[in-house]
């Protein structure tokens, strides 16, 4: 059984708004338990994220952080990183949000530079879209990741 499942409501959808920011997503998952499986949770929450409203998308996006470079890396990829994450939140007024699950850890650091660049020659409304589609992967993968810490069950049982 998921855990997620018997939660306190607010303790459900505290827990979910740590995958992802949106208040209406959160509750809009914990109002649909329970949930048969993981597989079911995760793609609840994944159909919940491509209804967010443009507000919702926006709260979501105010909690996100520029992610931070690996304190061994060297000193210019640090600095390429910051100017790379300062010139995205000035075009486009949020953090920049990529999911990076599958990415080895060593090629992250490319990957996030590689995917700033490209994507601040877009417009701000396939911006907007693609970061929505980012968002989504991000709060499964961090739905997944507390699953797998056993955060929302019993190890167990699944």
């Amino acid at each position: 059984m998921l855990l997620l499942n018997a939660a306190a409501p607010a303790e459900a959808v505290g827990l979910l708004l740590s995958c992802c920011h949106s208040r209406r997503w959160a509750e809009r998952v914990a109002a649909h338990r329970p949930y048969p499986t993981v597989d079911a949770l995760l793609a609840a929450a994944e159909e919940a994220g491509y209804d967010l409203t443009g507000p919702d998308l926006d709260e979501a996006l105010a909690a996100e952080s520029s992610a931070l470079p690996h304190p061994d890396a060297p000193p210019a990829a640090r600095t390429a990183l910051h100017a790379a994450h300062a010139a995205y939140e000035s075009r486009f007024g949020h953090a920049f949000v990529i999911s990076l699950n599958g990415v080895r850890p060593g090629e992250r650091l490319d990957a996030v530079l590689a995917g700033i660049r490209s994507r601040l020659g877009n417009e701000p409304d396939e911006e907007r879209a693609v970061a929505a589609d980012e968002l989504r992967r991000l709060a499964r993968s961090r739905l997944a990741f507390s699953l797998a810490q056993g955060l929302t069950h019993r190890p167990a049982e699944l």
